[in-house]
């Protein structure tokens, strides 16, 4: 009797065959496991934080023919930014409603209040050494209240609009970064008087921040 050891040994070929998919298996699996690490730079989160105080200067660009205005100011302004991978973030920009003055030919008729949320795809750009550009574009929602005007005159209470954004990030410690950041917001709102529509006030604000960022 006569036995050929096919039941104990494999022929090579086949053999060779299993071992190269198994090797492609693995490595798939590995560059799947890998994919989470990819996604940051080694010692980055995916969360930043950042605080900043932004001083918002308005267009004031009116066609009502009341000649309105509101006043610039510093504001104080949170973000929370998302990496999805080290290039691609998004960031909510959040603040408190901000009080303004609210005046016609330079001479002041009221107040309102503003609360500005806004939300922004961004590029990180990370081939700099000592510093980490970035732009962004998303949208703005404007919520008016504690809106204070002459009797029979009045504002839309919401606006929504593009924003677009521009900053850089310098890393000051492996967490911690100063940050300086640009935005360009479209806010408007239709004026009325006895119920008659006047016009639009476009508020569209450039906003120049400074702050610090955290990075975990």
């Amino acid at each position: 009797m006569t036995c050929n050891g096919r039941g104990n040994d494999p022929d090579p070929k086949r053999k060779n065959t299993f071992m190269q998919k198994k090797s492609v298996v693995a490595a798939a699996l590995a560059s799947l496991l890998a994919l989470p690490a990819l996604a940051q730079t080694p010692g980055e989160g995916p969360w930043l934080v950042r605080v900043r105080a932004v001083h918002l200067d308005p267009a004031n660009d009116d066609d009502t023919g009341l000649d309105l205005s509101i006043n610039s100011r510093w504001i104080p302004e949170v973000d929370v930014s998302y990496f999805f991978t080290p290039n691609i973030a998004a960031e909510l920009v959040l603040t408190v409603p901000q009080k303004h003055s609210v005046s016609a030919g330079g001479t002041e008729i009221g107040s309102l209040k503003h609360l500005p949320p806004t939300l922004l795809a961004q590029y990180h750009f990370t081939n700099f050494q000592g510093f980490k550009p970035y732009l962004g574009g998303g949208v703005n929602y404007t919520r008016f209240s504690s809106v204070n005007l002459p009797a029979g005159v009045d504002i839309d209470r919401d606006s929504f609009g593009p924003a677009l954004q521009a900053g850089v990030d310098f890393p000051l410690t492996k967490n911690i970064s100063l940050n300086l950041d640009v935005k360009k917001v479209w806010i408007r709102t239709d004026v009325s008087a006895g119920g008659a529509k006047l016009g639009t006030f476009k508020v569209d604000p450039v906003l120049v921040g400074v702050g610090v960022g955290y990075r975990f």
